[in-house]
Order: C-alpha cells, then sequence, then structure tokens
C-alpha cells in the first residue's frame, strides 16, 4: 500500500510539472535508475511512477531514447473545428477589417494581442546592430555597385548550411534572397500563376495571402484545415482537378499553429506531383519549435523541383531588415528574371550583417532562448485563458510559432465586438480576417510572443472578461 502510494505521489509531482509549464513538449524526463535515485525509491517504484503517467497520457516512451513529456499532455481545453469547405459561397472581402486592425496598432496605448510580430524585448536587436556596424567596416566598397541577383554568396552560403533539416538537399546556388518571407511567396505565384488561376489554400490563411492573392487576380479555394495536423488531404484530393496552384505553411500556419505530420508531407508532395502542381511552401516558422528538433519542411521531400520552399529569418530577428528567401526548384529562371526587372538585388549591409549573424552562432542561440521565453508564453496564456474566458472556448494547441486561434460561442461576433473592445485598449485580430467567406465570426487570433508581465496578465484577464459578458 505504502509503495502504491508512493508511485502515485511521484507521478503527481511530474504531473504538476508538467501543468505549470516546468516540463514543456518533447522534454526528455529522467531514465528510470535517474529517477530511482533522485526519489529515492526503489526500482520498480520508479517503473511503476512513470507507466502511471504513460496511462495519463503525460509522458510517452521512445525505443532506445528514454521516456519525454507528450503533446496529450498539454493539452486540457478542446481544439477549433475543422474547417469546412464554402466553395459555392460568394466570397467578402476582409479588406476594411484587415484595415482597421492594423489602423489601431497606431495607438501605443493598445495591448496589441493582434500584432503578428514579437515584442522588441525578445528580439536580439542590439547585437544585430552590432553586427551592422562591424559589417560597415568590412565593406570598403559598399554602394559603389549591385549586388548579385540571387543576393549575398555569404548569406546563401550560411543559409545553406544553416538548413540541416534538409540534409544538403540545398546548395548555396539554388537560394535566391528576398525582400522578407512575403516578398518570397509573391514572387513565386507570379512565376507559377496568372490572372484567373486557382490557388489552394488553408482555411483559415494568413490574411497577407488573401491580399496578394487579389492583386495578381487569383481565384481561392479554401481547404478545410484540422487545427493539429493541417490540411485535410482528403478534402484537397475532392477538388485537385480544379487547382492550378497550392499555398501552404506545413509547420506551425497562421493563425491555427497546425504542425502537419511528416506522412502527410510526403503524401501531399507526391499527389502534387502526380499532377504536376506548384506548391509554394511558407516555412517562415519552422525554426520556432517547442520539442526536441525542427520539423521537416515539405521540400524535404520533393523530387521533382515542384516545391518552392520560401522562409525567412528576420521576423524572428529584427523585421525592419526584411531579409527572406526562396528555394525555387525547378521556377529558379523565371524568379531570377523578375529580380532583374523588379529589385535586381538586396541592400548588401543587412544581408553580410544577418550572414555575420548566423556565422558567429549567435543566431542558434537567440533562438534556443526566443523557443523557451515563447513556450512559458503559451502557457501563461493557456492557463490565463482557461481561468478567464467563456468556458465553451476552444483553442489551438501549437507545438511552434507565435499565435493562438480561438473558438468562442456562436453568439460572439468578433467582428463587431472588436471597436468595444478597442475603447477598452484591448486589441486582437479577428477571425474573419483569416478569411474570404463568411465564417470564424466567433473566433480571434491572439498573439504571446509579448512581455508577460503584470500588465499583460491582467489585460489577457481582462479581455477574457469582455468576452464573458457578452455570453
Amino acid at each position: 500500500m505504502e509503495q502504491q502510494q508512493l508511485y502515485k505521489k511521484i507521478a503527481n509531482i511530474v504531473e504538476n510539472q508538467i501543468k505549470n509549464g516546468s516540463l514543456a513538449y518533447g522534454d526528455r524526463l529522467p531514465s528510470v535508475r535517474s529517477a530511482q535515485k533522485l526519489y529515492n525509491v526503489s526500482l520498480n517504484t520508479a517503473k511503476s511512477a512513470y507507466m502511471e503517467l504513460e496511462s495519463r497520457s503525460l509522458i510517452e516512451s521512445r525505443p532506445k531514447s528514454g521516456f519525454f513529456v507528450s503533446l496529450a499532455g498539454q493539452r486540457r481545453m478542446s481544439i477549433p473545428s475543422i474547417s469546412t469547405f464554402k466553395i459555392d459561397e460568394k466570397k467578402q472581402d476582409p479588406a476594411a477589417l484587415i484595415d482597421k486592425v492594423f489602423h489601431s496598432l497606431e495607438d501605443k496605448e493598445i495591448t496589441r494581442f493582434s500584432l503578428g510580430l514579437p515584442s522588441p524585448s525578445l528580439l536580439p536587436i542590439q547585437k544585430l546592430n552590432k553586427c551592422i556596424l562591424e559589417t560597415v567596416h568590412e565593406l570598403h566598397d559598399y554602394g559603389d555597385q549591385y549586388g548579385q541577383v540571387q543576393g549575398s554568396p555569404t548569406l546563401r552560403k550560411e543559409i545553406a548550411k544553416w538548413s540541416l533539416v534538409l540534409e544538403g538537399k540545398i546548395s548555396d546556388d539554388d537560394l535566391i534572397i528576398t525582400s522578407g518571407a512575403m516578398n518570397a511567396i509573391y514572387s513565386c505565384l507570379r512565376a507559377v500563376t496568372k490572372p484567373g488561376d486557382t490557388i489552394a489554400v488553408e482555411s483559415p490563411l494568413y490574411f497577407g495571402f488573401i491580399q496578394a492573392f487579389q492583386v495578381l487576380g487569383l481565384k481561392t479555394i479554401e481547404i478545410p484545415t484540422h487545427p493539429i495536423t493541417g490540411i485535410e488531404l482528403d478534402a484537397l484530393k475532392k477538388v485537385i482537378h480544379k487547382i492550378d496552384v497550392c499555398c501552404f505553411v506545413s509547420n506551425f500556419s497562421n493563425p491555427l499553429g497546425a504542425l502537419m505530420p511528416d506522412e502527410h508531407k510526403k503524401e501531399l508532395v507526391k499527389l502534387l506531383a502526380f499532377h504536376h502542381i506548384p506548391l509554394i511552401e511558407d516555412d517562415l516558422y519552422g525554426n520556432v519549435y517547442f520539442g526536441t528538433s525542427r520539423p521537416k519542411p515539405c521540400k524535404y521531400f520533393d523530387e521533382e523541383g515542384l516545391v518552392m520552399w520560401c522562409g525567412s529569418v528576420t521576423k524572428v530577428l529584427a523585421p525592419s531588415f526584411r531579409i527572406g528567401w526562396v528555394e525555387p526548384g525547378q521556377y529558379k529562371d523565371r524568379i531570377l528574371k523578375q529580380r532583374l526587372v523588379q529589385t535586381i538585388s538586396q541592400p548588401a549591409i543587412y544581408q553580410e550583417a544577418v550572414a555575420k549573424f548566423l556565422q558567429i552562432g549567435r543566431y542558434d542561440h537567440h533562438l534556443n532562448t526566443f523557443r523557451k521565453k515563447l513556450y512559458s508564453n503559451y502557457i501563461n496564456f493557456r492557463n490565463s485563458i482557461e481561468t478567464h474566458f467563456p468556458e465553451n472556448t476552444k483553442m489551438s494547441q501549437p507545438e511552434g510559432g507565435f499565435v493562438l486561434w480561438l473558438e468562442m460561442d456562436p453568439k460572439i461576433d468578433s467582428t463587431v465586438l472588436y471597436d468595444y473592445a478597442l475603447k477598452q485598449k484591448l486589441s486582437f485580430a479577428p477571425g474573419r480576417m483569416f478569411t474570404q467567406h463568411d465564417q470564424f465570426k466567433n473566433c480571434i487570433r491572439l498573439n504571446y510572443a509579448v512581455d508577460w508581465n503584470e500588465k499583460t496578465a491582467h489585460d489577457l484577464m481582462r479581455l477574457g472578461r469582455f468576452f464573458k459578458a457578452i455570453i
């Protein structure tokens, strides 16, 4: 009896560590023998404690690796609903709402849960500025000639070296430097589409994509998307004959935070290759993972050169630097021709400064710190939402990135309520921003890449109570 109570006591201690965020998803637990010494118990008691934790779905055993905190151990709220097809419905442009939300950001007194950017305090601005100063001294001939159309050779080399997740499948000559990830995606769209073409996208999807598609005169089909595993491949197959191009965020999508499993990515790439459909892959958030390793992009499984892999480092370094890239596969020449007409080359200073930041290892160091802060913030947001938001609120369960998607009672219209929240100096991104259809009105997106302090905690509580009072 005493032994039985002891193993449950140990299991409860570990469970509390998981719930309060001391142990995060993907963290490795001490070995059974280490746990035996740590808690001063018998080997059988330590084994029983771990078996108890497995039965609660809090930890999982991995062959030859040990025990790890499982994703199920992090889930306590229901996840948002899977979106549905809206093919025959008339589209409704969210442009006015997008403009309103961005205009409100000019008020510095507003707590900006709506902005999809990290707080400046989370970014290594001072260290980057030091790299800029060093770069200025080193670039003696800066300004007297154009840079290479593909971008800085040094930066391309560093990005290729750093892209270990692709296991050497790309080289520096495969990359083209762009003015941020969105510029890379826009370049890809121009390379593989013409007005009237149909593009398959996630649902909900990043509003920046909606704006780009409209400018280029593209039609869209919003594919039903699971909040954990991403686009529903069976749904995509039903409309594949209508699609000319796909544009997906495979790792920690915005706003859902979904992560496509490797098996889904591989199947997706194979499906599109069979139909010879290009995939524009936005991998902007791939490095902001909470687990033990960076997830692979779809590009890893590409054998035909149909996947155009887009990324950026500046959203987690310094957004104003605007440094992104694309590995465009078989469409490289098309994009290079565009750039000769549009921009010729990017400013050398920022490219070389970022290259230096990567080269000396500061980027990896920053990412490690950044991810820990973000996960801590995610736990704080989750706990606050569970406590202060309406009881039937559903919340996404991201394994990375820095946004949350909340689905609330159907009585709530976040578009209408946005103006009332602004009067209380609170801001969020209404769900209607992330679709061209009349849906997601009872949803909002929150950014947790903020300074978590007393004011932030208080304002998140006020936001939750604001929605609670509506029901």
